[in-house]
């Protein structure tokens, strides 16, 4: 039950993070504060399903459309799987990154009818990597000092 509740509490935040920051949570060039989130499933195996939750509602709410529905939350599921099984790895770093500047430019290229794939590659990526580094780093950090006492 404990960890249902974690999952959902993750999912809820991710949102509540994604609303109050949406002014740059959406768009060609993005630095989604949730996106920070998408590490937990280092620490907690049932982030995997909060944190596509999490994508799942936030992009309902977003209004970019099927394709980020669906598309963003199925991409950012991957993620949170390959962080999972490479947890004690860089790759578990790597991985929101890479997914999400690679497969999310894919679709958003025609969204926001940008001309160049690589273009969005290079914001996705430079606006996930900057919270992966600033915000997620530290807060894995933070939660694993403090492991047992929180969530």
């Amino acid at each position: 039950m404990q960890r249902i509740a974690r999952a959902a509490l993750i999912a809820a935040l991710y949102v509540v993070l994604v609303y109050v920051f949406q002014f740059m949570s959406f768009g060609p060039i993005q630095f989604r504060i949730a996106e920070a989130l998408t590490l937990l499933p280092m620490i907690y195996p049932e982030a995997v399903g909060g944190v596509y939750v999490g994508v799942l509602l936030s992009n309902l709410l977003g209004g970019l459309g099927p394709w980020d529905i669906f598309g963003g939350s199925f991409v950012s599921l991957l993620a949170a799987i390959v962080t999972y099984k490479f947890r004690d790895s860089w790759i578990a770093y790597a991985s929101p990154i890479v997914f999400n500047a690679f497969l999310i430019s894919l679709y958003l290229r025609f969204v926001f009818q940008v001309p160049s794939y690589w273009y969005l590659v290079f914001t996705i990526g430079i606006g996930e990597a900057a919270v992966i580094i600033l915000v997620g780093r530290p807060l894995i950090k933070y939660l694993k000092e403090r492991q047992g006492r929180f969530l």
